[in-house]
């Protein structure tokens, strides 16, 4: 769980990063650096509330009946799929003009006070938190309950989200963030269709859903959980050696639908490459 857990928070702590030095560098180019402690303040408020969330979804299930943590781990599960699906595709759909929005709502924000500056910091950053907050809570129920390894896992990914932001803002580093979102976008659609085939697993434990005992393919004895591959497949694809026929139609299925359409062109893109080609004719 430790490299799947490490993207997840590479990407959404980058995400955030990038947030919130686009509202700071805007802030220091109009010469209100009064406002950035109004910034901050968003931010820290964000970040508590993403991690008191967390420590909810994780501390709390706990308490429940097996039936009960086996159906609230799954919910949760297609949960965190949803987010971090919506996120890969409003990433790519608004990247390109996710500086000027923000510019935008901060403009607006510093005429209406400072109240409202930390809100806009606490919306742009809070989203990235809460969809991290939830994905950790699925990695703990896929990971059989042990918090150390997805919690190492995201902090070295949002370490690594933090320098990167930090190089990129001083123009210490060159990045395509086009072509990182892309590559990442991939393989998080991959890491999320591990953890919605496990939230199915959830479900079919709870007996919400039918087919537990139906298997799909059982490779146990080739690929033990135990062993190295083993816990390397299941940390970067929650795979499961012993899989439902249902789990591996959702994850088939997931990954039919979701990786064309994230790879598709923009229509912007592909208007553009029309026009050259003719251009070019």
């Amino acid at each position: 769980m430790l490299l799947s857990n490490a993207l997840i928070g590479l990407r959404e702590g980058l995400e955030a990063v990038l947030v919130v030095s686009i509202l700071i560098a805007f802030l220091v180019r109009v010469g209100n650096r009064r406002a950035l402690a109004q910034v901050w303040t968003g931010v820290g408020i964000a970040v508590l509330l993403s991690v008191a969330v967390g420590a909810v979804l994780t501390y709390t299930a706990a308490s429940l009946s097996f039936e009960a943590q086996e159906a609230f781990g799954g919910i949760a599960s297609i949960i965190a799929v949803v987010f971090v699906t919506g996120m890969v595709f409003w990433m790519r759909r608004a990247g390109r003009t996710l500086a000027a929005h923000l510019r935008g709502r901060l403009d607006q924000a510093l005429r209406v006070g400072p109240v409202a500056v930390a809100v806009v910091a606490f919306l742009a950053v809070a989203r990235e938190g809460l969809e991290t907050a939830v994905f950790f809570f699925s990695s703990v129920r896929s990971a059989g309950g042990g918090t150390v390894l997805p919690l190492v896992g995201f902090v070295v990914g949002i370490a690594i989200a933090v320098l990167l932001g930090c190089l990129i803002y001083v123009g210490a580093v060159r990045l395509n963030l086009s072509r990182f979102f892309t590559i990442t976008g991939v393989l998080l659609i991959i890491v999320a269709a591990g953890v919605l085939a496990y939230g199915v697993h959830d479900l079919q434990e709870a007996a919400l859903l039918p087919g537990m005992h139906t298997l799909a393919f059982d490779v146990s004895a080739y690929v033990p959980a135990s062993s190295w591959y083993g816990a390397l497949a299941k940390g970067l694809f929650n795979f499961s050696p012993r899989t439902t026929v249902l789990e591996a139609i959702v994850w088939a299925g997931y990954v039919a639908v979701t990786l064309p359409l994230f790879l598709r062109p923009h229509r912007g893109a592909a208007r553009a490459a029309g026009v050259r080609k003719a251009e070019a004719a």
